[in-house]
């Protein structure tokens, strides 16, 4: 079979988080199938691409979690800055702060300036979340809730791929419907831009919750890259600054498929779902 080179979708940066790298709810397929196709002068790992929390629990470590590892040090080596700030899934990167880890910069936060010369404070956002913040053992408790419906999520999906249809997320939509979740994603964004505001930037950029967007909020520009677990989004900024919520499944449609990049296993194509 004759594949064709795989289009290269160029931007100035690149806002990834929430990969949760260790559970089988990781969407690695669809993430890898993005840094394929995906190229930028600067990639900020914006928090939660381990799951540590999960690993401790029970150990699950697929060929295609290495697969990203991999990818995202490869990128580095060939020039591309990548800033990696950790979430409370992976906060024990955080005892790393200021090191570099394969040409990889670990960071507490960042201030990334726009093309057009704006500036916006970068985070993961446990900080904000009171939850996390105040009473872990009640986050594990949540998040323990939150595996079984991704666990529903993923069996939603295969039947859908069985129909030939592309991937859809049924607890993103089921998060947004429930008023609860609604009320909390309302509070935490309204805390991170108080943040953006007090450090005088002019929008702030974050993962954790889950649910990509990109919206003004009392005059600062809120933006969330989403999550590779449900969304499968990205945040990219164009090369005039123009910033966009990229969901993959979507916008992926219609490039040809890229054989598997590892000789020593069975060749295989990756869908595109």
């Amino acid at each position: 079979m004759n594949i064709q080179p795989a289009k290269a979708f160029r931007y100035r940066t690149i806002w990834i988080s929430d990969f949760h790298l260790g559970t089988r709810r990781s969407q690695t397929e669809l993430l890898l199938d993005f840094l394929r196709h995906t190229e930028s002068n600067t990639l900020y790992l914006v928090g939660d691409v381990i799951d540590n929390w999960a690993l401790k629990k029970s150990w699950y470590w697929h060929q295609t979690h290495n697969d990203v590892i991999q990818k995202l040090l490869r990128k580095a080596r060939k020039g591309t800055r990548v800033i990696y700030i950790p979430g409370n899934h992976d906060e024990y990167f955080r005892d790393f702060i200021d090191f570099r880890f394969g040409r990889i910069a670990i960071q507490e936060d960042s201030v990334h300036v726009m093309a057009n010369g704006k500036r916006y404070l970068v985070l993961h956002g446990d900080k904000f979340d009171g939850v996390v913040r105040y009473a872990k053992w009640l986050a594990v408790l949540g998040d323990q809730a939150y595996e079984a419906a991704i666990t529903v999520n993923t069996v939603f999906n295969r039947i859908r791929r069985m129909f030939g249809l592309r991937y859809w997320s049924l607890s993103a939509y089921l998060k947004r419907k429930v008023k609860r979740a609604v009320e909390f994603i309302s509070s935490f964004e309204k805390a991170v831009v108080r943040e953006a505001r007090q450090r005088g930037a002019d929008g702030v950029i974050c993962g954790h919750v889950h649910t990509p967007e990109m919206r003004e909020i009392d005059g600062i520009h809120y933006c969330n890259d989403g999550d590779w677990v449900e969304s499968c989004t990205a945040l990219v900024e164009y090369f005039d600054g123009r910033l966009e919520v990229i969901h993959w499944a979507t916008a992926r449609e219609g490039l040809p498929l890229k054989a598997d990049a590892h000789p020593d296993r069975d060749r295989r194509l990756v869908p595109a779902d």
